[in-house]
């Protein structure tokens, strides 16, 4: 299966703009054979902790933009949404992963990024969701979860493919890019990080997304520009790498 990291700017609190800009970049993606279009978190607004400002009903705006793009060009897309459910105080960073078909499955980001007060605008979400794309079984995170490797260990046996999308900050692009090298080499799966580029809040993101496989071999990267990665990943390799170093047997949970 072929997947796509588009590594975008963000116009800050715009949708309109943002849609405007991403469109091409799915169509292009779709275009050269990706069957997953990956794209970052908050892509639609930027990292904004003013959610009075920001924040859509489920099934709002954005989503209703990732469900048009995948149904328009025949392939999954993702990103992440500040979304409110009916009854919630505050709303949750949620990885919306549209189908082909329609279908929208939803991951809310576990681990609000404290550091930047996240946690005093978002709610933490308290399940993980992993969902079956053309027979590769794929396990949703959001940025700062990369951190938490217990997390994604604990889907591990069921998973070949974890998506990250981030708005990670220039400061710390090592630690980005080693972590998301780090999880691939201990879940043995496909690892694909889709950062944002470009400076919002006094902030420059580094970009740096990152397509690796179940050796921790980097299979497509970006530096600090907006690009789309393109790369084939497929369940056999995944298989095969766990057969040949049966790590996951090892472990004691």
């Amino acid at each position: 299966m072929r997947v796509a990291a588009v590594q975008h700017d963000i116009v800050w609190e715009d949708r309109a703009a943002n849609f405007a800009r991403l469109a091409p970049m799915i169509a292009a993606a779709a275009g050269a054979g990706a069957r997953l279009v990956l794209l970052s978190e908050m892509f639609s607004v930027g990292f904004s902790m003013d959610t009075t400002k920001v924040s859509e009903p489920l099934d709002g705006p954005s989503a209703d933009f990732l469900a048009e793009q995948a149904a328009r060009h025949d392939c999954w897309v993702g990103g992440s949404i500040p979304e409110v459910g009916p009854g919630d105080a505050r709303p949750a960073n949620s990885f919306v992963l549209a189908s082909p078909s329609g279908a929208r499955h939803r991951y809310a980001k576990i681990h609000p990024f404290t550091y930047a007060r996240e946690h005093e605008a978002y709610r933490a979400g308290e399940g993980y969701t992993t969902v079956d794309i053309d027979g590769i079984r794929t396990s949703l995170f959001v940025c700062y979860d990369l951190r938490f490797a217990d997390d994604l260990w604990a889907v591990a046996r069921d998973t070949d493919l974890y998506l990250v999308p981030a708005n990670w900050p220039d400061s710390r692009r090592h630690h980005w890019r080693s972590l998301l090298v780090a999880r691939a080499i201990e879940n043995q799966a496909y690892v694909i990080g889709c950062n944002r580029v470009g400076t919002a809040a006094k902030l420059r993101y580094c970009g740096d997304s990152m397509i690796v496989d179940p050796m921790g071999e980097t299979l497509a990267s970006a530096a600090g520009g907006e690009s789309i990665l393109l790369a084939d990943i497929d369940r056999a390799t995944v298989q095969a790498t766990r057969e040949h170093f049966p790590f996951l047997a090892d472990r004691r949970t």
